[in-house]
């Protein structure tokens, strides 16, 4: 009985071992991935890079494709080093097409000050929700249904104010996306913690999307009610 115990003991304790060692592993990943991120936003704005700018819709639509395509390559990579290299790949692609919002935002006379209110803003969201998916007793994972199909209405609204042009479609949007990535987190981290996720690549993707969201829709509401042409 007693040599039962112990062994349910050594598996709980290894199992716990290795949440940690994922979780710690996916925040590396997280903030390596920031650098490619970073030069290919700094690229983007410095060469004016745009991506299909005439045509606002197909732009919409080739970088989806572009995207769903990096996805699909890092699930299938993710068990090999080649995973780490094909999301460092795609964070460097997420920064370029960063660059036009970065480069508008720039053109503030306050700019830069809106860009790094953005980033702590974002780095404090992350680390809230963080905190709270891993102290917190509740179990986040129903919401991970709820928060797709949330997402999926983002898309659609998205796609559609692609035509509509409505200003305060797109505010709404954006708040709305700010609430749902960051639930997301909580959703995302605690996946690993509980030991529903398991690979460190899928869950830095996850975790990486969450905040690229954030930062992007904050940024832009920053830019709307704080830019300054003066």
């Amino acid at each position: 009985m007693n040599q039962n115990m112990q062994q349910t003991y050594d598996l709980a304790g290894d199992s716990l071992a290795v949440r940690h060692r994922v979780l710690r592993n996916t925040y590396w990943l997280l903030a390596i991935s920031m650098i490619p991120t970073i030069l290919g936003a700094w690229l983007g704005v410095q060469f004016k890079f745009a991506f299909f700018p005439g045509s606002p819709s197909l732009g919409f639509i080739a970088f989806m494709a572009v995207a769903f395509g990096f996805i699909y390559a890092i699930e299938k990579t993710k068990t090999s080093g080649w995973g780490v290299a094909v999301l460092l790949g795609f964070t460097f692609f997420m920064g370029l097409m960063l660059s036009r919002l970065i480069g508008h935002i720039l053109g503030f006379s306050n700019g830069a000050s809106l860009i790094m209110t953005a980033f702590g803003g974002t780095a404090t969201i992350l680390g809230v929700m963080a905190t709270v998916a891993t102290v917190s007793k509740r179990d986040f994972s129903g919401l991970g249904k709820w928060l797709f199909a949330g997402v999926l209405v983002i898309l659609v609204a998205a796609a559609a104010n692609i035509f509509l042009q409505l200003p305060a479609l797109m505010l709404v949007i954006s708040v709305i996306a700010i609430a749902i990535f960051s639930a997301y987190i909580l959703f995302d981290v605690q996946q690993v913690i509980n030991g529903g996720q398991t690979n460190y690549i899928s869950a830095a993707l996850s975790i990486y999307l969450d905040v690229y969201n954030i930062f992007v829709n904050l940024l832009s509401l920053l830019g709307i009610f704080g830019g300054s042409r003066n």
